[in-house]
């Protein structure tokens, strides 16, 4: 019996071990749902799929026989070779050829191609663990083991059988941990101990977090995408399966690897879903934080730095940058920033870091709606609102505006008001505190006069949004009447500039011209109020259809 053999069905589903029965490799390594075959240098590689990729739109040539243009984990569900669940599968390189058939099969409607250079097949592996596939959660007993008389029932899978994760933490989480020449063999076992009662603790799932994982060394090494490992089970073998590296604490290096690669759609990054990324260093790094972490935070990924053993003060003399923690982190307030004296007493330490990764208000970098839109206020300050009623609806704005991170690196916020005059009250770039901006707006004194809706939305297109970028800027109009001239023309205008536009109107306002001013779809951005007692009813209303128009255009 070889010495793969005899491991397999107790280890993990990452490692480096050779069997001497055989050529082909049956070490899985993972991939995203768009890897084609042609990506693959090897010939009978066994990678490892991520689950859903029947949610993509993955393209796959030819049946039974694919062209190497095609997604791997595409045809390979299309084969029949993996379920919706993903997996291992093998793949086997083969010559082009001419006239690949289209088919419909296991979800994936496969295309026609006429010709093509090079071809590949897919298996099943057969040397793989078990919790690698989707078929089976348990490793069979020895045949003498079995009962005789009757065959014990197939057991749910594990993928099956399990909940569907945390689903109060949805994070996507990198972890980007230290196997340099500092920690050493032994350190590093204590760190993947922490890592493993750290993920345990987080629950990951298909619904919960998904956890990824990069070795810093010399050069960064992705060991397994977010996607790869969904189920405790799995991930918890992947990371006691983890090999020490050696080599220098370039932590720079791998944050900057993980911000450009490992959070994209194609490698399992989940649209909408905040990013983390937890970064563990053994005394101090090797190279510079400051420029990688700058393009994590531009990325919207909340950078968290676990200092283990700091360097002791005869030791700060070789340190390169002392300030490495403030320069790596989402934001220098401490709640990004997490000290563990030494590996061995990190089991203290997991349950309230898990918090912290899991908090979503404490997630300042990620880039969402509320911290990330420029809201301008179009206000009807004509003689049919009257004071009152106009305070009412500076109270709505004010409402809407408080669901909204407003800083100077958030949200912003600007208002007009408008008769058949305009005069801009703020602008969006003016007040960069949430508390002040509030105030600003509710102070707003009242105009009186006609309503011209037309002019008042072609001067804040032009004065209000002419410094800001377009996809994240959106336009609430409120008006309680007709307008004397033409809203469509100077709407269209608007979004053609990138403005999302809600329309509110109240009590005299005619619905055509509402819709008229409105984004599409119509009726998801249109609101109408008989009393401007009503508008507070529309507040949580707007912020979510702001969060998903900016959700679907970003």
């Amino acid at each position: 019996m070889s010495l793969l053999s005899v491991l397999l069905p107790l280890t993990g589903l990452l490692f480096l071990i050779s069997s001497a029965s055989g050529s082909q490799s049956s070490v899985p390594y993972p991939v995203s749902c768009v890897t084609r075959g042609a990506d693959l240098m090897e010939d009978g590689a066994v990678v490892l799929c991520p689950p859903d990729c029947t949610q993509w739109r993955v393209s796959v040539f030819g049946t039974g026989i694919y062209a190497s243009v095609s997604s791997v984990c595409g045809a390979a569900v299309h084969r029949g070779v993996l379920g919706p669940s993903g997996g291992p599968v093998r793949v086997h390189k083969l010559q082009g050829r001419h006239n690949y058939m289209s088919s419909y099969s296991h979800g994936i409607q496969s295309q026609a191609l006429s010709r093509w250079t090079a071809s590949f097949s897919l298996t099943k592996p057969v040397n793989v663990p078990l919790e690698l596939t989707s078929e089976t959660s348990t490793t069979a007993l020895p045949a003498a083991a079995q009962p005789a008389a009757k065959k014990t029932p197939k057991k749910p899978s594990v993928k099956k059988a399990l909940p569907g994760g945390n689903k109060d933490c949805q994070m996507d989480i990198a972890m980007v941990i230290d196997s340099s020449n500092n920690i050493g063999k032994r350190r590093f076992n204590l760190q993947k101990n922490f890592v493993a009662k750290l993920a345990a603790t987080l629950r990951v799932g298909p619904t919960g977090p998904h956890v990824g994982l990069i070795q810093a060394s010399d050069s960064p090494k992705t060991e397994f995408l977010l996607t790869n490992y969904t189920q405790p089970k799995d991930l918890l073998f992947a990371i006691r399966e983890l090999a020490y590296l050696g080599g220098d604490t370039n932590t720079g290096k791998a944050i900057m690897h993980a911000a450009e690669t490992f959070f994209i759609q194609e490698t399992g990054g989940r649209r909408g879903h905040p990013r983390v990324m937890m970064v563990l260093v053994d005394g101090w790094p090797s190279d510079d934080l400051e420029q990688a972490a700058m393009l994590a935070r531009e990325s919207g990924i909340n950078v968290f730095l676990v200092s283990v053993a700091k360097p002791a003060p005869e030791e700060l003399s070789m340190v390169r940058d002392k300030d490495f923690v403030k320069k790596a982190v989402c934001k220098d307030n401490g709640f990004f920033s997490f000290s563990i004296p030494s590996w061995f007493s990190t089991t203290k330490h997991v349950k309230p870091l898990a918090q912290r990764l899991c908090s979503l208000d404490g997630l300042l970098c990620s880039k969402t709606c509320y911290n990330s839109v420029n809201i301008g206020f179009l206000i009807d300050g004509s003689s049919s609102v009257g004071e009152g009623n106009f305070q009412l609806v500076l109270d709505f704005l004010a409402g809407i505006a408080r669901s909204f991170d407003i800083s100077d690196v958030g949200a912003h916020i600007g208002a007009v008001q408008f008769t058949y005059e305009q005069r801009l009250e703020f602008g969006l770039l003016d007040h960069s505190n949430k508390d002040v901006a509030i105030n600003a707006l509710k102070r707003i004194s009242y105009m009186s006069g006609g309503t011209a809706t037309g002019g008042a939305i072609s001067y804040t297109t032009q004065n209000l949004f002419r410094r800001t970028g377009p996809g994240r800027n959106f336009l609430i109009v409120v008006t309680d009447g007709q307008s004397y001239d033409d809203v469509r023309g100077p709407a269209l205008a608007a979004q053609k500039q990138g403005i999302t536009i809600y329309s509110v109107g109240v009590a005299w306002a005619p619905i055509d011209d509402l819709r008229a001013m409105a984004s599409e779809p119509k009726d998801s951005h249109t609101f109408f109020a008989k009393e401007f007692t009503g508008l507070a009813d529309f507040i949580p209303l707007l912020v979510r259809g702001i969060c998903r128009d900016f959700t679907e255009n970003n």
